[in-house]
């Protein structure tokens, strides 16, 4: 593991890192979820064996740490910066979830979104009583009962992660994914609870590209639905990208 410390905007970052394959020349890099880290993401090691694979925490996950409130756009900044920083060439990137957006702000020459954030859909009745119960105990004085009205993915975060995670957590990316111009390929997992069938087909309808609905759940690409089917997903995804990218 590597790292590299990098100044955005009068912010200091120490971005932890790995590099898969250095002597390729072309790259493939590779951005995970919110509430996850580049070690999730690594499972593609055994996968793109002509390229130079980079894997990044992104600040406030994995082994990077992070003391400011963020946006995504600020990620996308601070991604940007790391990669100049390392003269790495933004040929793919492949972003899952929250890491979906960040690489489609980044504007890679190729696109990879795996069931990527960005479309908001209506939360369930469960989910909206929760929120307006919250809002009830915050107004009379009571928000220190916070931690039974957060999500998974904030519950246990520090206090500008959770600032970070409301910012970014409901952004609408529509106008991001229509206005988007380069090659792209959307992937997503049938039985996804997080990011729904019907939101990856929306951003497809958005990016005017085929959307590729593969077995699994979130992670169908780690362990859903099972070790030996994630396996043959990720040989989709390869399959998939090294044609649409005419890797030579």
């Amino acid at each position: 593991m590597a790292l590299r410390k990098i100044k955005v905007e009068d912010k200091e970052f120490e971005i932890h890192y790995d590099i898969v394959n250095p002597n390729k020349q072309k790259n493939i890099i590779f951005l995970h979820g919110w509430g996850s880290n580049k070690e999730i993401m690594k499972v593609f090691s055994e996968n793109f064996k002509d390229f130079r694979h980079i894997y990044i925490d992104m600040p406030g996950f994995g082994k990077s740490p992070n003391p400011y409130v963020l946006t995504t756009k600020d990620y996308a900044k601070i991604i940007d910066e790391f990669l100049k920083e390392l003269n790495i060439k933004k040929d793919i990137i492949v972003g899952h979830s929250f890491g979906g957006k960040v690489a489609t702000l980044l504007q890679p020459e190729l696109l990879v979104l795996l069931a990527s954030a960005g479309i908001v859909m209506p939360k369930p009745f469960s989910v909206r009583v929760k929120i307006k119960t919250y809002k009830f105990f915050k107004n009379i004085g009571l928000s220190k009962f916070r931690k039974f009205f957060v999500s998974n993915d904030a519950k246990g975060i520090s206090e500008n992660m959770y600032e970070t995670f409301k910012r970014v957590v409901d952004e609408d990316f529509s106008d991001v994914f229509a206005n988007y111009n380069g090659k792209v390929l959307i992937f997503g997992g049938k039985e996804d609870t997080a990011v729904p069938p019907e939101a990856v087909k929306k951003q497809g309808e958005l990016f005017n590209s085929k959307v590729i609905m593969l077995s699994g759940n979130h992670y169908f690409f780690f362990n859903s639905p099972s070790i030996e089917g994630a396996r043959k997903n990720r040989g989709i995804v390869e399959t998939k990208v090294k044609e649409k990218y005419e890797f030579k």
